[in-house]
């Protein structure tokens, strides 16, 4: 069976120059991790994808997110699932990685007409941000429309998996207390 059209949007770094060549323009250039989708990282894609004409979008690699101190375990997903995961987003044109702590190389490369992040970074803490400003590009911080964050989420499932953990110990702990009084009962004739 052949594999899904959306992961034809995948594209190695390598080839960079040859495929940016190909997508249209104005090209908007976005870069994250991408650990865990959620609501906030599709709302974000998707505005940032209104700004040009293609969308392309670096994630990060494995130990890339590793060095940004995410935490631990982190990334829960790998990065064949999580550009899987971005690629099959309709916003999305291409998706490519970079294990560097910057995509500044990528940036460098195809030379996108637009950089964007998400409304933490400042336009002037974004990487790449004065080279497609000299270019005549444009840089935008996209402000959070939904508060939400993969370490948020993770904290939150991370509670309920204790919960569920502690409703179960003692239920466990009745049933073999049932089952070792039962065996220490004498049997009674007849049985």
């Amino acid at each position: 069976m052949p594999p899904p059209a959306f992961e034809r949007k995948i594209l190695a770094p390598a080839d960079v120059v040859r495929w940016a060549a190909r997508l249209a323009r104005p090209l908007v250039f976005t870069n994250g991790v991408f650990d865990i989708l959620h609501r906030g990282h599709v709302a974000y894609l998707a505005r940032s994808r209104s700004l040009g004409a293609a969308l392309l979008v670096a994630v990060n690699g494995d130990a890339s997110v590793r060095r940004l101190g995410k935490g631990p375990g982190r990334p829960v997903n790998a990065l064949e699932d999580r550009m899987a995961v971005v690629a099959a987003l309709e916003s999305v044109d291409a998706v490519t990685w970079f294990d560097e702590d910057t995509p500044a190389a990528l940036i460098a490369a195809c030379r996108p007409e637009v950089l964007v992040k998400g409304g933490d970074w400042p336009v002037e803490h974004i990487v790449g941000a004065s080279e497609v400003l000299a270019r005549g590009g444009a840089v935008h911080s996209i402000p959070f429309e939904h508060q939400r964050s993969t370490t948020a989420l993770l904290r939150r499932v991370g509670a309920v998996a204790r919960a569920a953990t502690r409703k179960k110990a003692p239920r466990a702990s009745v049933a073999a207390s049932k089952r070792r009084g039962a065996r220490s009962r004498p049997r009674r004739k007849g049985q």
